[in-house]
């Protein structure tokens, strides 16, 4: 998967909404956001990635960088950073020592992080243009790749940062499209523990179904057709950031 066209292709469709809905536009999926204010977080998002990807892996964590605050020069800025960050990471081999906040300590980490934290916020400014989203938007594979990302990496971040497990039980995730199922056990207070299973008739207290694309909107969050059946606090109950 070429995880760093993809952040090209969603950081693209990102500013094109951002300029539709305008620098005032409220953010219905960030409640407390206008567009200027989710430009201003991607910039400083992908900004503060590109010195990661160059950071040695013992170096600690970059400085969060200041986008300007106009909107039209944080755009500006954006559209820069955004640039050093595409080569940085096209220069790097993905498995180049370099300083994450989670999983293995290489360059390529940020290339599937960044992907997928674009991906996101290109829904979140497509949402405050005002119109309703297709039922697709990412293919299967991207998308099922996002919801493993959540579950191995997001969600067990949040975890190293003191929030907790707020329930005890089993959740099935299945991605019926892309072909895979994710069987993820809560037990309040401890980590998450994930495990990819071959077949979606798993006893469990939850299910989450639906396209790649819809488990991976609810997983973040966002405006989903995903289905949730049985315990449906336990989806509530995953720290997501």
């Amino acid at each position: 998967m070429d995880f760093i066209a993809q952040i090209e292709t969603q950081a693209s469709l990102m500013r094109s909404a951002a300029l539709k809905a305008g620098p005032d536009a409220p953010v219905p999926s960030c409640p407390e956001w206008t567009v200027l204010d989710l430009v201003r977080h991607q910039a400083a998002v992908h900004s503060w990635a590109a010195q990661a990807v160059v950071a040695e892996p013992d170096a600690g964590r970059p400085e969060w960088p200041k986008p300007p605050k106009d909107f039209d020069e944080a755009l500006s800025w954006w559209d820069n950073e955004l640039s050093v960050l595409i080569t940085r990471l096209r220069e790097a081999p993905a498995d180049r020592p370099a300083w994450t906040f989670q999983g293995p300590l290489q360059a390529g980490f940020w290339a599937r992080r960044q992907a997928h934290e674009t991906s996101i916020h290109r829904i979140d400014a497509e949402l405050a243009t005002g119109h309703e989203l297709p039922s697709l938007v990412f293919d299967s594979e991207f998308a099922a790749d996002g919801i493993d990302e959540m579950l191995t990496v997001m969600i067990p971040r949040q975890l190293q940062l003191g929030r907790q497990i707020a329930g005890t039980g089993r959740l099935l995730v299945h991605a019926a499209d892309a072909g895979r199922t994710w069987e993820v056990h809560l037990t309040s207070g401890e980590p998450l523990v994930v495990t990819d299973v071959q077949d979606s008739a798993v006893d469990a207290d939850a299910t989450i179904a639906g396209t790649a694309d819809a488990i991976y909107r609810a997983l973040w969050g966002r405006p989903s057709h995903a289905i949730v059946s049985g315990d449906q606090s336990l989806l509530a109950a995953l720290p997501r950031p």
